[in-house]
């Protein structure tokens, strides 16, 4: 054997030795992050195609796109780097037309002899190869094919690499239909994030003016159109199912159902019931049929929030409906179709719980085809005075409450503090200080004790309240003197005080008067 060939077989013989499924993981997750980036989708797909060519042994990658599906009028053929023979060719063309035909995978056996030694990648007489070929299908639409030949040294596997590539065939098809809306975008972060958000996509009630908040409008108004399955991920309370909604509402299925289901809210016996359904007798207690929320949301969205929490008897009848679009109501034996948009959220780790065991992979990759990130609180400060705005304005509606302002300490305690529930907990405070003012004013002790000041929480028990009256005198003065522009005189006469007591107490809490004037003039 010549050295060239020899060290190329030596690769490809350490690639079988990897732990195959290790191996796929980090393939599709290096596939995911080429898909995610702004460079071309022809682009982005090549890179795809090329990877599994290095790491996966997969020679020959090519997708054919029927007419339509990217371009109008244009059928699209995309292939790796490497040129292959022409007999792989040959066997790979007749794999594909009957893919085409019947719109089943297909897997031809390659006759090693008949290959000559040509391209990047050399094979030897002890490869076995295989002709693998798949559709590229989003439910019931067909958009392609995509073809490989697998060089393998060891035992194969044609079921687990199908299930590996059906997997890739679906991110391909994903990736298309946004294409397909938004043709190669290519735009400088700046412009991307003055055109995310076109005047006719209804964000409200989000609020958001930080550049993170702008790139998740971005990803909202490039997702929002397609059918693509999309899996939010953030911190508790930072509003994922208003992202959600968001998502419904801004879709061609925004007049069709849009059913939320918090998985961690039911128990495990009567979660599968209720996302698919159940039949009379099926169970003790089972007095009727009962439609499950899939069948509810048929021709619309579905909100599967906190995921993480299935279990797996779940996960693989979830995976199963993602896949094949259709399901069996629990205790029934007929098929029920179905068509619908599944979006999820998590708090969790779901690449920690596939390698603990707790979550499918393949169902992962399902799920997590177009992922949105949400940034905590605490890291779009710029963001906490709108949204708490709006919440004052809301919860002086509900309450019926007349509330002019908050004052710039009680602003200064909201900005400051790092908000561990996020929105969620803002919006509580918010309507709690708005219960409790009585003059039209939310100050800082009308505030959580949470929110206080590090100075004025670490003091002891015993000196709370002079440490709560201090804190408030300083707020009123403060207030007074931003109200009258730094006028001490005039300060003075609204707080009913002399000014040398005004005098007197500005020294005390260090209040320079001057800084007022100089923030209006």
């Amino acid at each position: 054997m010549n050295p060239e060939l020899e060290s190329t077989s030596m690769l490809a013989r350490t690639f079988d030795d990897f732990s195959g499924r290790e191996n796929q993981i980090e393939v599709l997750k290096l596939a995911t992050h080429v898909l995610e980036r702004n460079d071309g989708f022809k682009a982005a797909i090549r890179d795809v195609l090329t990877i599994l060519e290095k790491r996966c042994n997969l020679i020959g990658g090519r997708i054919n796109f029927i007419d339509g599906v990217v371009d109008i009028g244009k059928e699209i053929r995309l292939k790796g780097e490497s040129p292959i023979d022409p007999a792989i060719e040959d066997t790979v063309s007749v794999a594909t037309k009957s893919v085409l035909s019947t719109w089943r995978q297909k897997m031809v056996p390659v006759t090693v002899s008949k290959v000559k030694q040509q391209g990047l990648f050399k094979v030897d007489r002890e490869a076995q190869l295989y002709a693998l070929c798949l559709p590229i299908k989003l439910g019931e639409l067909k958009m392609g094919t995509l073809s490989f030949v697998k060089v393998c040294y060891g035992p194969f596997d044609p079921k687990a690499e199908m299930n590996f590539l059906s997997v890739l065939a679906l991110m391909f098809a994903q990736c298309a239909m946004i294409n397909r809306f938004y043709p190669d975008q290519q735009l400088e972060p700046e412009k991307a994030n003055e055109q995310a958000m076109p005047r006719d996509f209804e964000r409200s009630p989000i609020i958001g003016n930080s550049k993170s908040m702008g790139r998740v409008f971005g990803l909202l108004e490039q997702v929002a159109a397609t059918d693509t399955s999309v899996l939010i991920l953030g911190e508790s309370g930072v509003g994922k199912e208003l992202i959600a909604d968001a998502l419904h509402k801004n879709s061609p299925r925004r007049e069709k159902p849009f059913i939320k289901v918090n998985c961690a809210a039911l128990p495990e016996t009567l979660l599968e019931s209720e996302l698919f359904g159940h039949e009379k007798g099926a169970f003790t207690g089972a007095q009727a049929q009962k439609k499950g929320r899939f069948e509810l949301a048929n021709g619309g969205t579905i909100f599967l929030d906190e995921i993480g929490d299935i279990s797996l008897t779940t996960q693989i009848k979830l995976l199963r409906v993602l896949q094949e679009r259709e399901f069996e109501r629990l205790g029934g034996e007929s098929t029920i179709k179905c068509d619908v948009r599944v979006i999820t959220a998590t708090n969790q780790n779901l690449e920690v719980m596939i390698d603990k065991g707790d979550f499918r992979q393949d169902l992962y990759y399902r799920l997590n085809v177009f992922p949105i990130s949400i940034p905590p609180l605490r890291e779009r400060k710029t963001d906490i005075i709108p949204i708490t705005d709006y919440f004052v304005e809301k919860y002086r509606k509900v309450h019926n409450k007349t509330i002019r302002r908050i004052s710039t300490p009680a602003i200064d305690m909201l900005s400051s503090y790092h908000w561990p529930g996020n929105v969620r907990e803002l919006e509580n405070c918010i309507e709690r200080a708005v219960l409790l003012s009585n003059e039209g004013v939310i100050r800082g002790h009308h505030l959580p004790p949470s929110l206080q000041t590090a100075e004025n929480t670490s003091k002891n028990a015993g000196s709370n309240l002079q440490s709560t009256l201090d804190s408030m005198e300083k707020e009123l003065i403060l207030d007074a003197l931003k109200e009258t522009k730094g006028n001490m005189a005039k300060a003075a006469r609204e707080l009913g005080l002399t000014e040398r007591v005004m005098g007197l107490r500005a020294k005390k809490y260090k209040i320079d008067p001057r800084k007022f004037k100089k923030q209006n003039s």
